[in-house]
């Protein structure tokens, strides 16, 4: 079977765009690995309708949901390549299983590369976060340690005293000068020079190297991220550098450089969530459709 258009990632972007697909009753595969980048958060805040709820809970409810369509097709597994055909595409799971689609949209989310602090990784979606808006209001204005990497924590820094009382854990990465000090002093954020050990007890006590312990209600960071799959790379989508990573460049409607390609989710722009993420899916999944409607197959890969 040639699809109408497969779809690799399955969490809140794909399950957006497929449902706009199955609803124009086009046939549709998800090829999904079951890993979402918020799988370790117990709750999600701030999507409509949804807010406080477990994250592992929307996706099964949508899924479900999609699944009620008879068009539409999943597959658990991990797609490990893609190509260009005549016809549209052509994606290969790691099992060896070969798909065919007339579209490809690539939903495909990314990896956060964390700071190798003793204590983090475990208190990740927990205690550490990311997201002021996600995770921000459930610290009850409790003391809050943004954990620098870099001069991009200033960001952090200047937005979390909205949320609670802050300090920033500078730990080696750079030094303020005296604008952004200043900017600092303003906000009343309190920086800490003092080298980060590790980060133990319940819900995060900061060890530094100096042998003090400074206790918080959570602490944010902002990771590396990277795309999680390498089909974009190997298709020649054009990428953008965003402060956290490289993201697969997309225009207004999500279609990448390659035409007849789309992108969506975390790995198509700066930062999300999982509002962003549905919003974008539910794009990308109209646009797809109207591209079946008015290109031509055989004017598919005509433009330069």
């Amino acid at each position: 079977m040639t699809y109408d258009a497969i779809i690799v990632g399955g969490s809140y972007a794909g399950i957006a765009a497929a449902l706009q697909l199955a609803r124009a009753r086009r046939r549709v595969l998800v090829i999904d690995e079951g890993i979402r980048r918020n799988r370790f958060a117990s709750h999600s805040h701030g999507f409509l309708g949804q807010d406080g709820r477990p994250p592992g809970e929307i996706a099964a409810e949508a899924r479900d949901q999609l699944m009620r369509y008879p068009t539409v097709t999943w597959e658990t597994g991990r797609a490990e390549r893609a190509e260009r055909t005549g016809a549209g595409f052509r994606v290969t799971d790691a099992a060896g299983r070969s798909f065919a689609g007339r579209r490809l949209l690539l939903a495909i989310g990314v990896v956060d590369d964390l700071p190798a602090i003793p204590g983090l990784a475990e208190r990740w979606g927990r205690s550490v976060f990311h997201c002021p808006y996600c995770h921000g209001y459930e610290l009850m204005q409790g003391r809050i340690g943004v954990i620098a990497v870099s001069g991009q924590s200033m960001h952090h820094a200047l937005m979390l005293p909205d949320w609670g009382p802050t300090t920033l854990l500078l730990n080696g990465t750079f030094a303020p000068d005296a604008d952004q000090s200043a900017h600092l002093e303003r906000r009343g954020v309190a920086v800490e020079t003092a080298l980060v050990a590790g980060i133990g007890g319940e819900p995060a006590d900061v060890a530094l190297a100096d042998g003090r312990v400074l206790p918080f209600a959570g602490l944010f960071v902002l990771p590396a991220s990277r795309v999680a799959s390498p089909l974009a790379t190997q298709l020649g989508c054009a990428f953008d550098e965003g402060p956290l990573g490289a993201y697969i460049r997309t225009d207004g409607m999500q279609e990448t450089s390659v035409p007849g390609l789309f992108a969506c989710g975390d790995a198509a722009r700066a930062a999300g969530s999982v509002a962003l993420a549905v919003g974008a899916g539910t794009m990308a999944g109209t646009a797809l459709h109207r591209s079946l409607l008015f290109c031509e197959d055989g004017d598919l890969f005509a433009r330069p």
